[in-house]
């Protein structure tokens, strides 16, 4: 057992690579759930209603291309592996997709409309054809149940430290530039470029482990929709999949939100760098907190133990007033210290959903399990941008003109930016506390199934002997 163990040891540089990997769909989760709102709105300055649209339809389409890729990728055979390939067709398109999401073209409200909402179904096309493969790389590199949780926090470190220099310096660009139109057009081509490179390493510098031929025939016999029912009646993966659709609404919510919060309701438009600079700091620092306290409690209460610190501070954040504007970074420090386990906790628990399904079926089927996961993932986006454009629409806010590119919003519309900043994400957060206390993988459940898959390992490699 210790042989085996040691022979899936992998080296820094395959970790680092594969960590690398996330860096260019961090920075565009980041950015987008940042500033694509707020871009479009008052940038492209299309009617908030119009944004909406655009997010609901990109979001229906993900619905469908999301489980589908991690299906077929299940089924790749290459020379390269199942996943890696992914990766070397998505990298460019993805990069080039990126930045001409940041464009505003010389078209009118129409045309701009029609343009926002082809590129974002591309984009996100091509999001998941990267993205989805990616995640499934994981279990993909190494068995070994240590390897994959440092795997895991390479790659989560990549992740928030991408979102947290892209974050400060993406509003820093834009000031660069007397037109912001062209500030976002060339931050959007620095992240791009990124990305594609970031991705083109995970695939040159990472090997996938050899699958047996058993387990890949024993995945591609199962019809697709038959393994979609089957992955939905996983027990704890629904689990997984609700706390993960929760955490990630209510980030999503707030990353919408903030920009008009600093905005227009606490007029520090000027500390953006430095409010996002210090969740995304703090989110870092915390993911090692969290991780640590992970070894000596159980994955669902170090997740309680972050979200109600979260949703206290986020609470806060709506009752402050525009002369509290000193409190808002100290805030937001908090605040990124109990997001970090929305990005931790979730992903950590996904290993323990794919040993059950082992244990449950006997085949290993990370694609489509994780394209669900990437599903709800771009769903909290589509829900949060729905949620927050409709309402400020329907409240009157009022978008910007050349004559008034800050224009000074009605009280409704400030109420609906104060309300998404605070009491939906903490509803929803208290919602997810619900989940994750009922989360029925504990430690001792998860060395049992270990236990038992490794007899029946024992016992299916013994059986051409005795024949």
């Amino acid at each position: 057992m210790d042989t085996a163990s040691q022979s899936e040891k992998l080296p820094f540089w395959t970790k680092f690579a594969y960590g690398s990997g996330d860096l260019g769909t961090a920075i565009s989760a980041a950015l987008r759930g940042f500033f694509l709102i707020f871009f479009l709105t008052d940038v492209a300055r299309l009617n908030p209603v119009a944004v909406g649209v655009i997010f609901f339809v990109n979001r229906f389409w993900d619905a469908v291309n999301d489980p589908i890729i991690g299906w077929l990728s299940d089924r790749t055979h290459t020379r390269w592996g199942r996943r890696r390939p992914w990766l070397l067709w998505g990298a460019v398109p993805f990069g080039l997709l990126y930045f001409m999401l940041w464009l505003v073209p010389p078209l009118g409200p129409t045309g701009l409309f029609i343009y926002y909402m082809l590129v974002l179904l591309v984009l996100d096309t091509t999001y998941t054809v990267v993205n989805v493969p990616y995640t499934a790389l994981t279990p993909e590199l190494t068995r070994d149940y240590d390897e994959r949780t440092s795997l895991n926090s390479y790659r989560f470190g990549f992740s928030v430290g991408g979102a947290l220099v892209s974050a400060v310096l993406h509003p820093i660009i834009v000031d660069q530039f007397a037109d912001p139109r062209t500030g976002y057009m060339a931050s959007g081509a620095l992240w791009g470029v990124i990305g594609t490179i970031s991705i083109l390493v995970a695939f040159f510098f990472t090997r996938e482990r050899p699958e047996s031929a058993e387990e890949m025939t024993a995945t591609e016999r199962m019809p697709y929709l038959q393994q979609v029912r089957t992955a939905l009646s996983n027990r704890p993966y629904l689990y997984v999949m609700g706390l993960y659709l929760f955490s990630w609404l209510s980030l999503q919510l707030i990353q919408v939100v903030l920009v008009y919060y600093a905005t227009y309701y606490m007029g520090i438009a000027d500390r953006m760098p430095m409010i996002l600079g210090a969740v995304q700091s703090a989110s870092l620092i915390f993911l090692f907190v969290w991780a640590a306290l992970s070894r000596k409690l159980e994955k669902r209460t170090v997740y309680m133990i972050g979200a109600t610190l979260w949703l206290s501070v986020m609470l806060a954040l709506s009752f402050l007033r525009p002369d509290q504007d000193h409190l808002v970074i100290p805030l937001a420090l908090l605040a990124g210290a109990g997001v970090s386990v929305a990005y931790l906790i979730p992903w950590a628990m996904m290993p323990d959903v794919m040993e059950a399904d082992e244990l449950e079926t006997g085949m290993r089927r990370e694609g489509i399990f994780y394209g669900f996961m990437v599903f709800l993932q771009k769903a909290s986006i589509a829900l949060a941008g729905l949620a927050v454009t409709w309402s400020l629409s329907f409240t009157g806010y009022v978008t910007p003109t050349d004559a008034m590119p800050t224009p000074v919003q009605p009280e409704g519309a400030l109420a609906t930016i104060r309300f998404f900043i605070g009491p939906v994400p903490a509803i929803i957060l208290a919602a997810s506390l619900l989940i994750a206390w009922r989360y029925p993988i504990t430690r001792a459940t998860h060395a049992g199934m270990v236990e038992a898959l490794r007899a029946r390992r024992a016992a299916q490699k013994a059986l051409p002997t005795e024949g």
